[in-house]
This record gives C-alpha cells, structure tokens and sequence, in this order.
C-alpha cells in the first residue's frame, strides 16, 4: 500500500496548480500542471515495472523445476 499512498500524495500536491490553471486561467500554472502530469506518467510506469517484476518473480517459483 505504500506505492498507493506515494501516489495519493503525489496527486494531492498537484492540486494548486490544477486550481490556478483551470479557475483562475493561469497560465503558467498550465505549464507546471503538464510537468506534474509527466512526472505521474514516470510514477506509475515505475509501479508498472515493479509488478510485472513482481509477477515474473512468482510466476517463476510456483512453476515445477
């Protein structure tokens, strides 16, 4: 549940420059929310990564040798 609520976090931090852009139509808060959004992308391709490494792992031990 770790990687849930590093993900939770990471969304909640966003949230002032959600607002700022898409209320107040800030511009440059446009601009960081794109840079937030990449950094999302790069978190969950590392939890991505994670579980199919953690899926390889087990699908390897239950199969007989």
């Amino acid at each position: 549940m770790n990687r849930f609520h590093e993900l939770v976090a990471l969304v909640q931090s966003f949230e002032k420059d959600f607002e700022k852009f898409f209320v107040k139509g800030n511009k440059s808060a446009g601009t960081r929310v794109r840079k937030h959004m990449n950094e999302l992308k790069r978190k969950a391709q590392e939890v991505r990564n994670e579980i199919q490494a953690i899926k390889k792992t087990e699908d390897g031990e239950a199969q007989p040798k």
